[in-house]
């Protein structure tokens, strides 16, 4: 028999009875001997096989050393994801992966929709009608009212090249009493189809320009790390103010191929 089969068989013994996924190290059982991955005990009162009493807590110590010979799946594996691998790079590998399934990439967190990428269009043309297309590679981003209170976002789309571009203003507060401004732009599209382009964010007026160029980031990514290591055009509001004509503030956008 095939080492791959034999492996294959081993790695179903780590499945975790509810959620299906393994059960990866530290391994806990039950009295009885079953086992239930992490996050699924946390919510359990009783062993799911047995219905025994969980606590307290058994290590089962052989388990994790056979765990540690052993590859697993990715949990995409059935996305399409073909890679197997030790469980300590499981989960690292999991939050990149290219088969792992696309989430809203409107900012905020209120839409929970997630799907394949060739649904993120028409999930942002059904569900977020008011989201405006312009088309062109070269286009106008107007923000209007930047002097609103609290956190803000101002969202569009550009369409060019055969591809939709998602231009983010997010207005927010990093630290505190000092709001700051952050502008991005993502590809609805993957990591590697992402690097074929670049973007260039302008602000101009009153004889002064400020420029930020770089590669968009796929919406795999999302803002939100961008935002944290200020990867994108940061301005405050003192310079909003300098760019700004009665509250609304343009930006150019300027797509490219590379």
């Amino acid at each position: 028999r095939s080492q791959t089969m034999a492996s294959a068989e081993l790695t179903a013994l780590f499945e975790c009875p509810v959620c299906f996924d393994y059960v990866l190290p530290p391994i806990l059982q039950c009295q009885a001997g079953h086992l239930v991955c992490n996050q699924c005990r946390q919510k359990l009162s009783c062993c799911p096989t047995c219905r025994g009493p969980l606590t307290p807590s058994i290590r089962n110590l052989a388990m994790e050393k056979v765990a540690s010979t052993l590859p697993f799946p990715c949990k995409y594996a059935s996305a399409g994801c073909m890679l197997s691998l030790h469980h300590t790079e499981k989960p690292e590998h999991e939050e990149v992966c290219e088969f792992r399934p696309y989430t809203c990439p409107c900012p905020g967190a209120s839409c929970k929709w997630q799907g394949s990428l060739e649904a993120v269009m028409p999930h942002l043309m059904h569900a977020h009608k008011s989201i405006t297309t312009l088309q062109g590679e070269d286009i106008v981003f107007l923000a209007t009212d930047i002097n609103l209170p609290g956190a803000v976002d101002w969202v569009m789309m550009q369409s060019c090249f055969g591809h939709h571009f998602m231009l983010v203003l997010e207005k927010q507060e990093k630290y505190e009493g000092h709001q700051q401004f952050f502008a991005i732009v993502l590809l609805i599209g993957t990591r590697k189809q992402a690097e074929n382009f670049a973007y260039r964010l302008e602000l101009n007026g009153n004889r002064r320009r400020l420029t930020w160029e770089a590669t968009p980031r796929s919406i795999h990514d999302g803002v939100a790390a961008a935002i944290m290591n200020s990867d994108c055009l940061v301005f405050d509001t003192s310079i909003a103010h300098l760019f700004a004509d009665n509250g609304n503030l343009g930006i150019n956008v300027t797509i490219s191929m590379c």
